[in-house]
């Protein structure tokens, strides 16, 4: 059984039999009808895709699943990948999904049942209800809380996963790395992530129209279709400048500021795949194997923060909608850590 996703009239979509994806092509159209973004959608479909595999291995249907078939599904994705005739495994096979990485699926997965109630394919969903915190209830609200109905929680995390810290770079590999690429885009669309903040996919969904060249500003379209104006530092707009003036395809009538250069899509907007390669190859030429574009994009905010920069103005700058995230940037270097503390015990002598 060949599952896998397709595009198709743009949308994405399940095609191959699998045993959920007429209810996943469905609920996916749903995802697309609401407006959510396209890059999001097919993150649904690759997440619904992994489950569908899972399913079709147990012959089951999607209404045939019980909640312990979370669990199982749970312990399905631990497996490490087994990498059949390969000579070189690569460490990523060695292992299983990651935390992170289950409990997006997990999200794939509930929102595809909750659809299917909705929808009346189901009477509930299977997919259990995941513990928010320690599990101490919260006060009641109201003069009358304590007498009203508690609402069922219907989210939170199947799998306990480590809080870290945005992982950023250090500034001789972000610009060993930028250095190595051979074209004003490819070092446009790497200093826009570094000095501007952008998420990949916002990059490459950067319309020309976006780029104020005389107030060096960008328009950007970020999650939740939320917009955000961003200033950006002066050597993004010189390389966007030498771009435009020597590479970009003459009568290019892309919206889309990144296009592809040559080959058969010339003119076509940056893929994703396209971004992955070129980020693939300059890291390995470049020696800075950290480099990444979200980390770029931490790096951004790591420096910010570190500079003292207002948490509000922080959090506009990037397109967070929680404020938690843009806290997780304000941490202390062991440096400042260990200076603060022998002030500290200099101060009690």
């Amino acid at each position: 059984m060949d599952l896998r996703v397709v595009r198709s009239e743009g949308a994405y979509r399940l095609a191959g039999g699998g045993p959920i994806d007429e209810l996943a092509n469905s609920y996916l159209g749903h995802l697309s009808v609401r407006g959510f973004a396209q890059g999001t959608v097919r993150g649904y479909a690759f997440d619904l895709l992994n489950f569908g595999r899972f399913l079709a291995e147990r012959g089951a249907t999607a209404v045939d699943v019980v909640a312990t078939d979370l669990f199982d599904y749970l312990d399905w994705q631990g497996r490490p990948t087994p990498s059949a005739g390969a000579k070189v495994v690569s460490v990523s096979a060695r292992r299983g999904a990651a935390p992170a990485t289950m409990n997006r699926r997990i999200a794939a997965v509930r929102g595809m049942f909750e659809y299917a109630v909705i929808a009346g394919v189901r009477t509930d969903s299977p997919v259990p209800a995941g513990r928010r915190a320690t599990g101490l209830r919260p006060k009641a609200r109201g003069m009358l809380g304590h007498i009203g109905p508690r609402k069922a929680a219907t989210g939170g995390r199947l799998v306990r996963q480590p809080r870290r810290l945005p992982e950023s770079v250090e500034p001789a590999e972000v610009s060993a790395f930028i250095s190595d690429l051979g074209s004003h885009r490819d070092r446009a669309m790497a200093l826009a992530m570094v000095l501007g903040g952008l998420r990949a996919a916002e990059v490459r969904g950067l319309r020309l129209a976006d780029v104020d060249m005389g107030l060096r500003r960008v328009r950007v379209i970020g999650k939740g279709n939320r917009e955000r104006t961003v200033p950006v530092d002066g050597a993004f707009f010189v390389e966007v400048a030498a771009y435009l003036h020597a590479e970009r395809p003459k009568g290019c009538r892309t919206p889309e500021c990144f296009v592809v250069l040559r080959g058969p899509t010339t003119g076509a907007a940056m893929t994703e795949a396209g971004m992955r390669r070129i980020f693939r190859t300059h890291r390995a030429s470049s020696g800075a194997t950290r480099v990444r574009p979200h980390r770029l994009r931490h790096t951004y905010g790591t420096e910010l923060a570190g500079a003292g920069i207002d948490l509000l103005v922080l959090r506009e700058l990037m397109g967070h909608a929680s404020p938690e995230t843009t806290a997780g940037y304000v941490h202390l270097s062991p440096d400042t850590l260990a200076a603060e503390f022998a002030q500290a015990r200099a101060a009690l002598r």
